[in-house]
């Protein structure tokens, strides 16, 4: 009997175990299935600018290679992207340029954070992209010249890294047909970092968690073209954001074009509807009234449009604006990769978005503020025989150029995308 009651205790706890054990596995699914309902799948159509795409591998501290693995091993970090513009900028989506060898996908993009960031690539371990193309200084440097190895000053302002995705023709004088050839330029400069192709790929090659993501996300694996690639991607991924001048501008849109009937709007209700949300998002990005009389200014007066066009503010074409030109040895720009007498002292038209952040201004760095800039137009450059036809004295007033400048501070600020920094392999 006793026998008896020792087995049906055991049989008893052993029962009792095993219904525990499967509600404990029953919840696990349950929260698992939670999990997967409430964090959705990664989709291969994504808006640049969405910290998601930037922000780094998840974590603290130095990338480990467990998650690097990790990461690498998740399929959807490796998938080709379709991407779109932030609201504004997306107007000009028809100049976005990926190349066909080089498509963007999350993992590309991260290998690229990871090298824009990394001193390892320069000489002597001391120079980055991002020492000349800083996050913090609007994706330039906030000095005339950039500065590399050893001290070292190069001859031209730093341009800026962000919507490169809407230019093929890279620097200041277009000398990279695309931002690949223009990624591993630095590297290779005797005074930016001050290596050599080769050096550096070794020096990469020697760091496992770099090692790793080469050979999983390159056919062929890690060389100075795939580090390009890797580079460019990260830099495409870098889009200012919606500004006050986008949703202004759709204000001043649909006033011109329903002129004569915004005082019937109430008989209309779906355009009453989309004329105050338009005017919501407007007044959520204000702008002073100088900034606005600066913007009307902008397109007229002051002509700012003739060569800052469309939605990247920008026609990526050269221009000779006499900056310089009264030099002994002027810095003669495109000239130099055409030989066309016409290119002499022309430089590419950068992009007026965020302007603000990213002085001092031309290819030389010479005028330190914005007012300046706009001073210069004002007087219509500096003569020389190949000046642009579009630098004509504009004769603004004072307040006038103060509203332009008032605009450009205002007007053309959108935010920059959230970029971890730290997260470097170790």
């Amino acid at each position: 009997m006793l026998r008896c009651e020792e087995r049906f205790r055991n049989r008893f706890l052993v029962g009792g175990i095993a219904a525990l054990t499967l509600t404990i596995s029953l919840n696990r699914l349950s929260v698992a299935a939670t999990n997967s309902q409430t964090k959705p799948a990664k989709s291969d159509s994504v808006t640049l600018g969405d910290p998601e795409l930037t922000q780094g591998i998840p974590g603290v501290a130095l990338l480990t290679e467990d998650q690097i693995a990790q990461w690498l091993g998740d399929p959807a970090n490796h998938v080709p992207l379709k991407v779109s513009l932030p609201s504004g900028l997306d107007a000009a989506a028809a100049n976005i340029y990926i190349p066909e060898d080089n498509p963007m996908t999350r993992a590309k993009i991260e290998l690229g954070r990871q090298l824009y960031f990394d001193e390892r690539l320069s000489s002597d371990n001391t120079v980055s992209c991002a020492s000349c193309h800083d996050p913090a200084q609007g994706y330039g440097a906030e000095m005339q010249f950039g500065v590399g190895v050893r001290g070292q000053q190069g001859g031209r302002n730093s341009p800026v890294s962000f919507n490169r995705i809407l230019s093929k023709a890279q620097f200041w004088d277009g000398r990279a047909a695309s931002l690949e050839d223009q990624a591993v330029g630095p590297i290779a400069n005797a005074i930016e970092m001050g290596n050599t192709h080769d050096a550096s790929v070794a020096t990469v090659k020697s760091i496992p968690g770099y090692r790793m993501q080469f050979e999983k996300i390159f056919d062929d694996g890690l060389n100075i073209e795939n580090v390009g690639k890797a580079l460019a991607t990260f830099e495409r991924a870098i889009v200012t954001g919606p500004m006050p001048y986008d949703a202004y501008d759709q204000v001043v849109k649909f006033e011109k074009t329903f002129a004569d009937d915004l005082e019937y709007l109430d008989e209309e209700p779906e355009l009453k509807a989309k004329y105050t949300a338009l005017k919501s998002a407007a007044d959520a990005m204000p702008m002073s009234d100088s900034a606005k009389r600066g913007m009307a200014l902008f397109s007229g007066k002051a002509n700012c449009t003739a060569c800052h066009a469309g939605a990247n503010f920008t026609d990526e074409q050269y221009h000779n604006l006499g900056v310089g030109m009264d030099a002994e040895k002027p810095d003669l720009g495109r000239f130099d990769q055409t030989g066309d007498v016409k290119d002499r002292g022309a430089f590419k038209t950068p992009t007026l978005r965020n302007v603000a952040f990213t002085a001092p201004y031309m290819h030389d760095g010479s005028q330190a503020t914005l007012e300046e800039v706009v001073d210069w137009y004002n007087k219509g450059g500096h003569p020389n025989p190949q000046l642009s036809d579009k630098m004509k004295p504009l004769n603004l007033t004072a307040q006038e150029q103060a509203d332009v400048v008032a605009f450009m501070a205002e007007g053309l600020q959108g935010d920059f995308p959230i970029v971890s920094q730290a997260r470097l392999p170790q």
